[in-house]
């Protein structure tokens, strides 16, 4: 059985954010962010992670792009395009199958590890990173699927 996690890093304090991924015994922080790296992400950078996932909680981390939306896409979620939380999720869902989501991810890697994916939203309703959790729930049961808060 595949336990899988998500987590958002927005309106979080370090200390939080970690303390669950620790309490959680996860193992494999999975960034499916489009921009680890932005200014806006604070102490959640992808230059950072790595050192507070072994240090902090024991695990690792990757970043995995594929399963992060397109800048199009992005646009549409945050209300810079026209567009509405329905198109957003029509478009994201259009784009892992077009990426051959779950089928193109390494399924060991979620078998091995108690991974949770990471993005920047506080909460999953409506977020990228459900879509992805309940896409590989539906294709490789059993999965149970948690959501960090």
């Amino acid at each position: 059985m595949i336990e899988l996690f998500t987590i958002g890093f927005t309106r979080k304090r370090a200390e939080h954010f970690f303390t669950l991924l620790k309490e959680n015994r996860v193992s494999m922080l999975v960034d499916i962010r489009l921009k680890p790296d932005s200014q806006l992400s604070g102490w959640a950078k992808r230059e950072d992670l790595p050192w507070f996932m072994e240090r902090l909680v024991g695990g690792s981390y990757v970043h995995l792009p594929l399963l992060a939306p397109t800048s199009d896409i992005m646009e549409i979620a945050r209300g810079k395009q026209s567009g509405s939380r329905a198109e957003f999720e029509r478009r994201y869902l259009a784009l892992l199958d077009d990426r051959d989501v779950p089928n193109a991810l390494d399924r060991a890697l979620f078998e091995q590890h108690r991974c949770c994916l990471l993005c920047s939203e506080d909460l999953p309703e409506g977020c990228h990173r459900s879509f992805v959790a309940d896409r590989i729930a539906t294709a490789w049961p059993p999965v149970t699927v948690t959501h960090l808060r």
